[in-house]
């Protein structure tokens, strides 16, 4: 991990005292007009934005079929208050704080002096960031106020800073000028330390993820063809402007996490440090919150549910119960011929796992007489080893700088393929498809398809394309969104409790200190086959999943609605009128 990473944040906040401050309310006095016209005082601004903005690791997985966790949103109690994004109070850190700072650092660019190059590249920079913001909010109500340059401060013309709801329709709009602009303005790709910022191929890879959000059964129930072609061109672009620019599939699907500059999988990301240092460090948490907390100096969060294990294809790409596959599954050895991403993304009991610097290290998860061997018991019986840095020893675990990877390559590739599918082009899906499995070690087969059904249908391949993406991107944040733009969370989910596994020694085979005396020594078929039981464990104990259909365009907060009249609420929450659908 790099060092040279930490933003210039530390600096900036030290050159902009008081910066929560004047961002937060009446103007930006405290950034002088010198700012503007000082391209290094300018770009330490456009940085601060970034520290804003910049998305966090993964998430959601609870809010998924990947892992498990108490929600609101699956007991069926979600209220009108309870989704906040939207924000109800001027505040730095909400949606339309990180908007103000935005628009105030185009706005300001405009006056001052800075040569138009970097002027313009700066502005490319806020623009995608802008159309960032926007996309959070409109993929979680629809509609939503578009504010393009900074608002009155407080106790001026309070009137004036009633706006309304613009149309969701006018919401995605705004997102595509903003990203066609970052797309003028931005390079195809940064050399030295500025790698890592955002460029043209980000703000298109953007555009096609938002044009596909636009062009999905959430927002497209009538299934609009020019909403899919929208889609489609959108990402077709983004494919060739990240393609001249040297990207493309990383050759690992384990260690594309472990290469940073210059890594072709990566299209927008969140860089992150190794420091120590409080005042410097940036770390990115994921590590030490996943792996077993033994290993490191937290751990055990994002622990995958049997439906997600279950979820990866056998080797030759077929589902674990497609009785065409070369590979009879067998639910007691159920780790064996597996899709090559299921040893690098599960981690299960007799797992050989690179971890601590230590390349035979094996994890045991197995009950003796219903007590666990390890220190600290998984609850699934499986853990998350996608991207956990294999050489950190365990005190330094929480120290970790891994990258998150937003938007990397495949998921253009895979925007591509579901784009096309909406136009029937299902040949061009298909290609991208096998691009995708190709690179994860699945068998071509005869036929060269990679498993994959041969003439599928347009919903078949709907199906086939999102069963990719739960295997590919699990646990990267992608399956609460792909089933909420979808409409799948009943189909999926609803009436069901997810699933875990108890693995238990079966002491009459096999006394429980002899095993562990030679268990690194058995062969891992021989222990399943004759000295372990496996048996399902209930994960959701208090209630079955109970998503509503309201749930997918969510409620603004009362108190915002108190603040500005003008605000509609949303239709299904409170007699609301805004139709999202617009």
């Amino acid at each position: 991990m790099k060092l040279y990473k930490i933003l210039v944040l530390a600096g900036t906040l030290g050159m902009f005292t008081g910066c929560e401050d004047v961002l937060d309310k009446r103007d930006l006095s405290g950034l002088n007009e010198e700012v503007w016209n000082d391209s290094t005082l300018a770009r330490v601004y456009v940085d601060y934005v970034y520290d804003q903005n910049l998305p966090g690791w993964g998430g959601n997985s609870n809010l998924s079929d990947e892992s498990y966790g108490e929600s609101v949103y699956f007991q069926g109690t979600v209220q009108v208050n309870t989704v906040s994004d939207f924000g109800t109070s001027i505040n730095v850190n909400n949606n339309y704080g990180k908007i103000r700072s935005i628009n105030q650092g185009i706005q300001e660019l405009e006056k001052g002096t800075i040569p138009p190059y970097m002027r313009n590249r700066l502005k490319g920079q806020l623009y995608f960031f802008r159309a960032w913001r926007y996309f959070d909010l409109v993929r979680l109500y629809g509609g939503v106020p578009l504010v393009l340059e900074p608002q009155n401060a407080v106790g001026e013309s309070k009137e004036s800073t009633f706006m309304a709801r613009n149309k969701t329709s006018e919401t995605f709009a705004q997102i595509a000028s903003d990203l066609n602009l970052a797309i003028e303005n931005l390079p195809g790709k940064w050399m030295g330390a500025d790698w890592g910022r955002v460029t043209s191929g980000a703000a298109a890879a953007l555009q096609g993820r938002a044009s596909l959000y636009w062009a999905s059964p959430q927002f497209n129930p009538g299934d609009l063809a020019e909403r899919w072609q929208k889609a489609y061109d959108a990402n077709k672009k983004a494919k060739e402007i990240l393609m001249a620019n040297g990207h493309k599939l990383h050759a690992s699907f384990e260690d594309m996490w472990f290469q940073e500059v210059n890594n072709p999988e990566a299209v927008f990301i969140t860089g992150y440090n190794n420091s120590t240092n409080d005042q410097q460090k940036k770390n990115n948490t994921y590590d030490n919150s996943t792996r077993p907390k033994y290993l490191g100096t937290g751990g055990g969060s994002n622990q995958p549910t049997k439906e997600m294990v279950d979820a990866f294809p056998m080797k030759d790409g077929k589902k674990i119960d497609d009785p065409s596959s070369k590979y009879t599954y067998n639910p007691k050895l159920f780790y064996k011929n597996r899709d090559p991403r299921f040893d690098k993304t599960i981690a299960y009991n007799g797992a050989t796992w690179s971890i601590n610097g230590n390349n035979s290290y094996k994890l045991w998860t197995y009950l003796v007489n219903n007590k666990t061997v390890e220190p600290t018991a998984t609850n699934t019986g499986f853990y998350t080893r996608k991207a956990i840095d294999k050489n950190v020893a365990a005190g330094n675990v929480q120290y970790v700088g891994t990258d998150w990877m937003e938007i990397r390559f495949a998921e253009v590739l895979l925007n591509l393929a579901e784009s096309a599918t909406g136009l029937n082009k299902l040949e061009e899906a298909y290609a991208e498809l096998k691009e995708i499995r190709k690179r994860a070690g699945i068998e071509a087969g005869a036929d060269g398809l990679f498993g994959l059904k041969p003439t599928m249908t347009r919903e078949e391949m709907f199906q086939a394309i999102l069963d990719e993406r739960q295997v590919e991107f699990a646990f990267e944040g992608k399956r609460y969104w792909d089933l909420r733009r979808h409409l799948l969370f009943e189909e999926v989910l609803n009436g069901k409790r997810r699933t875990g596994i108890n693995i238990s020694l079966n002491t009459t085979a096999i006394p429980a200190a002899e095993f562990e005396k030679n268990r690194d020594n058995i062969s891992l078929d021989e222990a399943y086959s004759k000295y372990f039981t496996i048996g399902t464990k209930v994960m959701d104990t208090r209630y079955e999943i109970n998503w509503k259909p309201e749930y997918y365009f969510f409620a603004l907060p009362q108190q915002a609605i108190s603040n500005n009249p003008n605000l509609e609420q949303t239709k299904g929450w409170n007699g609301g009128t805004f139709d999202p659908l617009q």
